[in-house]
């Protein structure tokens, strides 16, 4: 049996007359895809963990927007963030952590000309804070010590907003062997799925790019390529996949690791 979450919405806080320090803002992909709905569940495991008073928009949270821009419809883009803006500013939102880059990316720059001013974090720089705080402890020892993991760099959390250590100092809280693919931090390769790629057949080549950025992890040989995006994490499971590899490598979130490596 798993252990009971406790995921209060806005609403319900509304209710009963308070202001949660925390909105976290769930994504499309971490509320309807069952592999992304793991990251989601382990967040909030954290979240409980470290007492952080939080909640979700529930049924009121919509797409920000992210791929209908990525994919050139402006007028849509725009109809959904004022919609969500709305929303956020009427329940005076403040602080927002998301377990998706895309979504991360949308609320932090491109909000604010539309009127939605916030403080937005990505998980892996949240995490990093319960951590450094104290509010959040690891088991002293991990049951990741000794295994090689990589770090794959999310495009719209590394090149877009220059966020590439935190993922790493937690990677090497755990006691692992953290181990660079050649293409790293600005230089990393796209995993395939920005820019609305997700949703659409890839162009003629030799090579699905997923395959290729795998091809840069299995060159080092890791047990686990850690990721902190659902996108990158379904294109990176495929690829091994595609690899036939999948019974020696686990591609895992670092809400994964980090929630599995709790005391």
């Amino acid at each position: 049996m798993s252990e009971q979450l406790k995921v209060p919405t806005m609403a319900q806080c509304m209710a009963e007359g308070r202001e949660p320090e925390i909105l976290f803002w769930v994504g499309a992909a971490g509320s309807y895809d069952d592999r992304a709905k793991k990251i989601t569940r382990a967040f909030v495991k954290i979240l409980n963990k470290a007492n952080v008073d939080f909640a979700v928009l529930g049924t009121e949270e919509s797409s920000t927007g992210d791929l209908a821009k990525r994919a050139g419809n402006e007028f849509l883009f725009q109809m959904q963030a004022i919609s969500n803006i709305e929303i956020l500013n009427a329940y005076q939102v403040k602080r927002i952590v998301t377990t998706d880059p895309h979504s991360f990316n949308t609320l932090k720059n491109e909000y604010p000309e539309l009127g939605g001013h916030f403080q937005v974090q990505h998980h892996t720089e949240f995490i990093n804070e319960l951590l450094k705080s104290g509010k959040l402890t690891l088991g002293k020892t991990s049951h990741l010590s000794g295994n090689r993991i990589t770090f794959h760099d999310p495009c719209y959390l590394g090149r877009g907003n220059d966020i590439y250590e935190a993922p790493r100092q937690l990677l090497k809280t755990l006691g692992v062997e953290l181990v660079e693919m050649k293409r790293n931090r600005n230089s990393a390769l796209c995993c395939g799925a920005g820019g609305a790629q997700m949703f659409k057949e890839p162009e003629k080549g030799d090579k699905d790019i997923n395959v290729l950025r795998t091809e840069d992890a299995l060159e080092i040989k890791p047990n686990i390529i850690a990721t902190g995006c659902p996108y990158c994490n379904t294109m990176l499971t495929d690829g091994v996949k595609a690899k036939e590899k999948e019974e020696s490598i686990q591609v895992l979130d670092i809400a994964e690791l980090i929630a599995n490596s709790l005391e």
